[in-house]
């Protein structure tokens, strides 16, 4: 008897021709792009306010709304330097209908969460605020526009308003002050000089934060806050546009336009024919990287030709990056990774900028080979064969987006929409997109793509910038550099690209298919379960969420915990010894020019208890993606000589960073206080990387991906069984079981980790050397499940109590106290190995940054908030909000395939699984609904009795990091602040000092952590975020 269906030839590929048979469109150079954006109810009320109206059901019952405003910090004085951001925060505080924080807890009681960078953002040129809410009951879109009719010009200015948020502004621009935010601002402050943009850092001056007065916020909000210069965004599963047309008049029609605005100025970023140069020294940098920029001003995108413009940079792009990358990946490599974008940074300029990360003492070196390889492609420019890639993923690009044009998020189409009304960015549609891609792409040559070389030329408005750890470079040296490359230019000196010989196909030698052992069908959740018969399970469900998009990840039980502390280090590097070879049968640099026009990535990962690999691809590019499955279990790792010493110089770079970190003490600190300082949770320093067996780096990895009958692979999408059941079948059913079992392990029989909560109270202040003072404190509480007692609800009811925790945390923090920018709750449930018995173990975390001075004071707010709610239980509102916020979630979860393939893992994970999955997915659900139909007032108080220590202050840890300073500052941290005397008398409670911390001074310790293979960018857009 079949068990499949059999492949149907004429479904292969029917969503590539369903694109290709879109039709070219006949379009001149000059012809002009429609002006009125597509798809849109867009129009202006008589007081000037712009509005834009969507309709739109992904996600179903949502919209996301958004008031954008033309105003930021370049519009600020000099006293007022900080303002346009200090306004933002002010709305969420209190408006003239909302007062004390009702706006946040009406968000919080929809569902609707609040949080660091969620809901507004303000720039040098704009401020945005941002919603996104459920639409289910009538009422709920009318109040948040509403809260954004508020937002337009009700905030309210008093002098409590703003004292409340002094604190929770200082510790954003605390938080700014990192090595990061350092690097940052000097560039920006060198990109931008001679124009009044370069003193205009949104975040704005400590002191205008500490000291700026009602009446000064007051002014800038009614000066700069009208209408004309607003838009009101709505995209969401409305029935029609034009109620939310009529709400939003309902809401601002009545807003009395100003007499006589100011308009907004425009702000010059004055051109440089001579390069500017810096070499800046941070002591806690990341690593060694170089910076080249260069300032052009902003394309105008109004007719064919500007778009044709636009393909043939974003081609340049994409040649340029692949360069990069196979320069990384050679022989004595110049840098470990370098990347090139272009970037609007102010309304009237964008910047081509090019970065990279080196070893140290490397800045010169990489600096010299990104200035030759644009020189290269002016000099000589891409070839065909690079065109044609980047002409391919263009193409790859814009065909995922027509075929989910009708599944487009509403936050996506709404972000379209403020680029529209701050930017003049035309919204033409995905669809006239595709045929102007279609018709345009061919005809695009490589001389079009190179000249675009000719942006990075150092005459060009040219800022070059290495951050260094410690000196090494000069700027005499960095202009050496650049006058050796202009000479080699101008000399033709200048070798073309040597282009590397490409192989045709992933797999050269077809496998031969497996079949089908056993099929299952589990109707409750839709999903089709085979047993293939080199013992692998395939799990399958299709779903029509997301026309363009496959996920799937294999699992398999046993992990690092088996290694003995001999080779554990070895081993833990093999994953990223074995990528820079390649686990695929090829090398990365050559591998992303095949895959190039597909759309299929594949990962791996390697746990404490688990392998595993996932991956996303299209549909009609499933074949490849499950060709790059058969290649990892197929392929023999043998690490060159080569390969081995640039991941080795990485990883030391890498390792050296986290050294010169201030956090690195602490995360070690906290790590081995809660952890144990067993080997596998020790970090990693350079005479352990000195001591990797790269060979035996490589057998591991190999050996963790060879045996087929161990993994189970869950494939959720939109999946026709017709054609993939048979690529199922070749290419993971074709994988060949090895004659002997290989890391064939029972989650039963797992070693497990040595895990080890402390049983007392523990505090502790960790000292590191730091360039500005930061402060991160870290709160934990140990979780043990019990398994007599334990019931699935209770893994549930754990992530409720989480987000009790956090909601709480923050209202008394922030909102009443104003004294943190954000708070988080994290869960650890991974104690133990996943067995099907046992006890499960882990830990609750509550992390959140603060003045250093009042760290130890805010740590017992936390503490009595938290034994408050243990001895009298939340309120009905509380747990009506969290419920609200977890449904929420589900609800938008349930239309999306990372969830859907998340709860079908989980349900073979879970310790109630015993071969039948559809049963598991069951008692899962059905633990989910008790929790929220019992969750009251009361049974979260038990819950919480239950989950964590009762009463809490009995059995916690309190990591601290602060500071290193002098013994005087010392006592002075211990005994308070003013600030913190002041909140302690509010709380009425006991003195900091009373707690009698343990100081700890430490000298860094490295730990482990993923080598990046791209660089970060340390130019940013000069934005701060809030809320």
């Amino acid at each position: 008897m079949d068990l499949l269906p059999v492949e149907s030839p004429e479904i292969l590929g029917k969503n590539k021709r369903r694109f290709r048979s879109l039709k070219l469109v006949t379009v001149n150079d000059d012809d002009v792009l429609p002006e009125k954006p597509f798809g849109v109810d867009y129009g202006r009320l008589s007081n000037g306010l712009t509005y834009y109206v969507r309709c739109n059901s992904k996600p179903r019952m949502r919209a996301a709304l958004a008031l954008a405003v033309k105003v930021g910090s370049v519009l600020e004085e000099e006293e007022e330097r900080g303002v346009a951001h200090i306004v933002e925060h002010l709305a969420f505080s209190a408006t003239k209908k909302y007062t004390n924080h009702d706006i946040v807890k009406f968000l919080e009681s929809i569902g609707a969460e609040f949080g660091a960078c969620q809901n507004a953002v303000t720039s040098a040129d704009e401020t945005i605020y941002e919603l996104f809410v459920p639409v289910d009951k009538p009422e709920l879109l009318s109040q948040s526009i509403s809260v954004l009719a508020e937002f337009s010009s009700e905030v309210r200015v008093s002098a409590d308003d703003l004292e409340k948020e002094r604190g929770a502004v200082l510790e954003e621009y605390r938080g700014s002050r990192n090595a990061n935010g350092r690097m940052q601002d000097a560039h920006w402050v060198l990109m931008m000089e001679g124009s009044k943009y370069a003193d205009r850092l949104p975040i704005g001056l400590e002191k205008v934060i500490r000291t700026v007065t009602p009446e000064i916020v007051k002014r800038f909000y009614n000066k700069w806050y009208h209408m004309h210069n607003m838009a009101l965004i709505a995209v969401g599963d409305f029935p029609d546009t034009q109620g939310v047309v009529e709400l939003i008049k309902t809401h601002f029609q009545n807003k009395t336009p100003a007499v006589d605005p100011p308009w907004i100025p425009q702000f010059i970023v004055p051109s440089h024919e001579e390069p500017r140069f810096s070499s800046f020294v941070e002591s806690e940098a990341a690593g060694s990287a170089v910076m080249i920029s260069c300032k052009v001003p902003v394309d105008e995108l109004k007719t064919v030709k500007d778009y044709r413009n636009l393909l043939a940079e974003s081609m340049f792009f994409h040649a340029l990056n692949q360069r990069f990358f196979k320069l990384s990946r050679k022989k004595d490599p110049p840098y470990f990774s370098c990347s090139a974008a272009a970037d609007v940074l102010v309304h009237p300029t964008k910047a081509y900028i090019m970065t990279s990360s080196c070893k140290q003492n490397g800045t010169t070196e990489a600096l010299e080979s990104m200035l030759i390889e644009v020189a290269r492609v002016r000099f000589h420019g891409f070839s065909e064969r690079e065109i044609s890639v980047a002409r391919s993923l263009l193409m790859s690009e814009i065909e995922s987006a027509y075929l989910e044009r009708d599944q487009m998020q509403s936050t996506n189409l709404r972000d379209e929409y403020i680029q529209h009304f701050l930017r003049d960015e035309p919204v033409v549609g995905i669809e006239y997109e595709a045929q102007l891609h279609k018709t345009i792409l061919p005809h695009i040559s490589a001389n079009e793509v190179s000249r675009y070389s000719g942006n990075f030329k150092t005459s060009c408005s040219c800022v070059i910038k290495t951050i260094e750890p410690q000196a090494a470079a000069t700027v005499d040296g960095l202009r050496r550099v650049v006058s050796r490359v202009n000479s080699s230019e101008e000399e033709g000196r200048i070798s073309p690209w040597d282009d590397e010989k490409i192989p045709e196909e992933i797999v050269s030698v077809e496998p031969n298919p497996g079949h089908v052992v056993e099929q299952f069908e589990y109707s409750s959740i839709g999903a089709t379960e085979l047993v293939l018969s080199n013992g692998m399970r395939v799990c399958y469900k299709c779903t029509d969420f997301f026309n363009d998009q496959v996920l799937f990840t294999g699992f398999s039980y046993g992990g690092l915990s088996e290694l003995e502390e001999c080779e554990y280090f070895s081993c833990s590097m093999g994953p990223t010894i074995a990528g820079e070879i390649g686990v695929f049968g090829h090398r990365p640099s050559v591998l992303t020019d095949m895959l190039a026009g597909k759309r299929a990535e594949v990962g791996t990962s390697i746990g404490a208890y688990m392998r595993s690999f996932s991956g996303d691809c299209s549909p009609s590019d499933l074949e490849t993606a499950l060709q790059l499955v058969y290649q990892l279990f197929v392929t023999n790792l043998e690490p060159g000589e080569e390969d081995v010493k640039i991941v080795m110089e990485m990883a030391e770079e890498s390792v050296r960073a986290q050294e010169r970190d201030p956090y690195t003490a602490f995360s070690n600190r906290v790590r081995e206080i809660n952890y144990g300082n067993s080997y596998f949770f020790r970090p990693i320093k350079i005479g352990d990387l000195r001591k990797v067996d790269p060979f035996r780096a490589c057998q591991y990895f190999s050996n963790c991906f060879k045996d087929p009958s161990t993994f189970t692979v869950v494939i959720v999408g939109n999946i026709d069984p017709s054609f993939a059941c048979p690529l199922i079948l070749q290419y993971l059913g074709g994988i060949p079981r090895p004659p002997q079992p290989i890391m064939n392990f029972k989650r039963d029989e797992l070693k497990g980790l040595p895990f080890t909560f402390p049983s007392t109270v523990i505090r502790e202040v960790v000292r590191s050397p730091m360039v500005e003072a930061q402060c991160s404190v870290q709160l934990c509480f140990p979780v043990e499940l019990k398994y007599e007692n334990m019931q699935m609800e209770d893994v549930h009811l754990t992530g409720l109590v989480s987000k009790l925790l956090e909601t709480k945390i923050l209202q008394i923090l922030r909102f009443k106290h104003g004294q943190i920018y954000s708070a988080g709750v994290s869960v650890f449930l991974g104690g133990n190995k996943p067995s099907r018995d046992g006890n499960i173990r882990g830990d609750i975390s509550v992390n959140f940054s603060c003045d250093p001075e009042i760290s130890s004071t805010l740590v017992s707010l936390a503490l009595d908030e938290i034994q408050r709610l243990q001895e009298e239980g939340p309120s009905n509102d509380d747990v009506t909000a969290i419920l609200e916020i977890e449904q929420r979630a589900h609800e938008n979860g349930l239309q999306e395939n990372y969830y859907c393939l998340d709860k079908i893992l989980r349900s073979y994970q879970s310790r109630i699984y015993s071969g039948d999955v559809g049963a598991s997915f069951k008692i899962q659900d059905e633990g989910r609904t008790r929790v929220r139909s019992t969750l009251t007032p009361l049974t979260a108080q038990s819950a919480l009795q239950r989950i964590i220590p009762f009463p809490c202050k009995k059995q916690y840890t309190v990591v601290i990091l602060m500071p290193q300073s002098s013994l005087f500052k010392k006592l002075k941290s211990f005994i308070g602040s003013r600030d913190a005397k002041n909140i302690q008398k509010k709380s009425q409670i006991l003195p900091a000092a009373d707690f009698g911390w343990h100081c700890r001074c430490n000298s860094f310790r490295s730990m482990p952590m993923e080598i990046l293979s791209k660089s970060n960018k340390i130019i940013g857009n000069g934005r701060a975020h809030t809320h």
